[in-house]
């Protein structure tokens, strides 16, 4: 099989860079090593060293390749653009310095959306020019890393954004030219948002450039969508599981996957509170083991 399994730092709570609770760069490298991945996410722009040398050294050291890193900033606020395009910028180098392939764009958690998150009829909806904005924000980001990078960018749908569900995705799909932008399809953020993974995986696959692999407790899911819980407090109640306890049906994307000649890096995320009592190595080994168990 061709398919590769890495890792991601969100996987040991990492979710920005300048958070006081996160672990240290080098012990996610060394843990996700240990647990027997061969890649790794940058994480962040500024949680792993921009000095090339210095975290070449450390990826050698591990054995770790570096598959990727996400700009996870606020695409829907034009206030906040010439922060999107520092991290676009700043995350396009470290990848190409170390040649990682994949630059995932997502939309971060929006204050006006963040109460709908798992509610898509509910939700509220960016108006035609604040769309066409949008859209265009988004686009742009691609093209930089696409064409002046050489790197393949994917759109990520994320919880309580205004690139969360379906619909909104399909049409971004439909607008923003494949040349640029392709998909880096999450399945838990597709189950979160009310939709079916392995039906959008079968409709989009030829589009799908990069995966990410997260599942979803069908429990926790239901009880934070009904209490209109924020998304990190979700992740601190434990709404992405382990691979294989949720709802999401690996056995069937594994297939999806196959059947289409998918080459290239699957990278797990099971994003968590760095605070709380849990072993993030134990729970990358587990989803490593999983994987594996079906045949990844």
């Amino acid at each position: 099989m061709s398919i590769r399994i890495g890792n991601a730092p969100c996987s040991w709570g990492v979710e920005f860079a300048d958070d006081p609770r996160n672990p240290t760069w080098r012990d996610v490298l060394r843990d996700c090593a240990a647990a027997g991945y061969k890649g790794i996410e940058l994480g962040p722009v500024g949680f792993m060293p921009e000095d090339p040398g210095e975290l070449g050294a450390a990826l050698a050291e591990f054995d770790l390749s570096l598959i990727g890193g996400v700009v996870f900033r606020a695409f829907h606020d034009p206030a906040k653009w010439e922060d999107v395009l520092d991290a676009t910028h700043r995350t396009c180098r470290a990848l190409a310095a170390h040649g990682a392939q994949h630059l995932v764009l997502i939309d971060s958690i929006a204050e006006r959306r963040a109460p709908t998150a798992g509610r898509a009829d509910e939700a509220e909806q960016m108006d035609t020019v604040e769309w066409a904005a949008f859209r265009d924000r988004i686009a742009t980001a691609a093209r930089i890393g696409a064409e002046d990078y050489g790197l393949t960018v994917g759109i990520h749908a994320h919880a309580a954004g205004f690139m969360d569900f379906e619909p909104e995705l399909e049409r971004l799909l439909e607008e923003v030219d494949e040349k640029i932008l392709k998909i880096c399809f999450d399945t838990g953020h597709h189950s979160y948002a009310g939709f079916d993974p392995v039906a959008f995986m079968q409709r989009h696959i030829g589009r799908i450039s990069y995966m990410h692999f997260k599942d979803i407790s069908p429990d926790v899911k239901a009880d934070v969508i009904a209490k209109r819980t924020g998304f990190y407090e979700a992740c601190g109640q434990g709404i992405f599981c382990n691979l294989g306890d949720g709802d999401v049906d690996f056995t069937a994307v594994r297939q999806i996957l196959l059947e289409a000649g998918f080459e290239g890096w699957c990278t797990v995320e099971q994003d968590c509170d760095p605070t709380l009592d849990i072993s993030p190595i134990d729970d990358a080994k587990a989803n490593r083991a999983y994987l594996q168990s079906i045949g990844f």
